[in-house]
């Protein structure tokens, strides 16, 4: 991803939204927005191990509630092993992109 301006972009039928991910966390939250080498990223904490894709599965469990979509529309399209992931949330991309700049405030 090369926009370094927002946690987002859009492709076709989706948005795909960098994170960086803290797992083995006392609480499943999203806290905000920080700059990681790629770029902008969500910051992430979720309970969930690193291990069997524990944390994965709660990173997109996670990211499904908070922004109002089924979990079967978000999935982890790249960053499998790393802490800095992109996750794909299917959907209208004009709609979802209003709803994550809603929950940014």
């Amino acid at each position: 991803m090369k926009d370094r301006t927002q946690p987002w972009r859009t492709d076709a039928g989706c948005v795909i939204v960098r994170l960086r991910v803290s797992p083995k966390s006392s609480k499943d939250t999203i806290d905000g927005v920080e700059l990681t080498a790629e770029g902008l990223a969500l910051t992430v904490r979720v309970r969930a191990v690193p291990a069997d894709g524990e944390a994965n599965a709660a990173v997109e469990h996670l990211l499904a509630d908070w922004t109002g979509v089924p979990k079967s529309s978000v999935l982890v399209s790249s960053g499998h092993r790393s802490r800095v992931k992109s996750l794909q949330i299917l959907g209208d991309s004009t709609s979802l992109q209003t709803r994550l700049a809603a929950r940014l405030g």
